[in-house]
């Protein structure tokens, strides 16, 4: 066989292993409910936190908290997708987050990624959190087609009116306000002139300066 011919086994081969990798770390289970835009309850108890993105919050009674902007559409919008469905979970290099939910790519017997169609509808937006980066960039092509396009979230987009300050190694953003902002490392602090600016680089806001 010649060297191309090596080569090109060698990638097939390569392909393969990966593919069948992919598939050992899945699995098929049932809907349960929908707990928000980006969280869902098993008919087994277990619950599952979507990899790669993060959508509005609802209201949480328990905490007296109330819901955040276009909180219960994203619900809506994520309950439309999965509710009493069989889904694939696809799992990547860590699998739980501290809370103790799975950490999952969902996707629909159609091959639709339930993640991605969230961002695709603006209901969620881009969430980096290594070491479960495997759709990342294909995550953050779908947020800006959303942005330009002007859905969901970024809808009558309104800007807080100050300086975003980001943090390179977290990829989170804070307003210039926020007290977070001034324990930035120097190396790692970057200056937005908007939160437009900064989602749109691929930085999400932190939990203390959630829109």
């Amino acid at each position: 066989m010649k060297r191309s011919g090596w080569i090109a086994a060698g990638c097939f081969i390569l392909l393969w292993l990966q593919l069948a990798e992919i598939a050992a770390a899945s699995e098929w289970v049932r809907v349960k409910w929908v707990a928000d835009g980006d969280t869902i309850l098993l008919t087994d108890g277990r619950r599952v936190r979507y990899i790669g993105i993060n959508a509005p919050e609802v209201a949480h009674a328990k905490y007296g908290q109330p819901a955040e902007p276009f909180g219960n559409k994203a619900f809506e919008a994520n309950k439309a997708l999965v509710y009493g469905k069989k889904v694939r979970l696809e799992f990547d290099r860590e699998a739980k987050d501290h809370y103790g939910r799975l950490l999952a790519y969902v996707f629909l017997g159609d091959g639709r990624c339930v993640n991605l169609e969230m961002i695709n509808a603006g209901w969620a937006y881009a969430l980096y959190k290594k070491p479960n980066d495997r759709y990342d960039r294909t995550l953050m092509e779908a947020q800006r087609r959303a942005m330009k396009a002007g859905v969901g979230i970024w809808d009558q987009w309104r800007e807080p009116g100050e300086e975003i300050i980001g943090n390179r190694h977290s990829r989170r953003f804070h307003l210039k306000r926020c007290a977070e902002s001034g324990k930035i490392h120097p190396k790692n602090r970057i200056l937005f002139a908007s939160q437009w600016e900064a989602y749109w680089h691929g930085y999400a806001p932190s939990k203390k300066c959630s829109p």
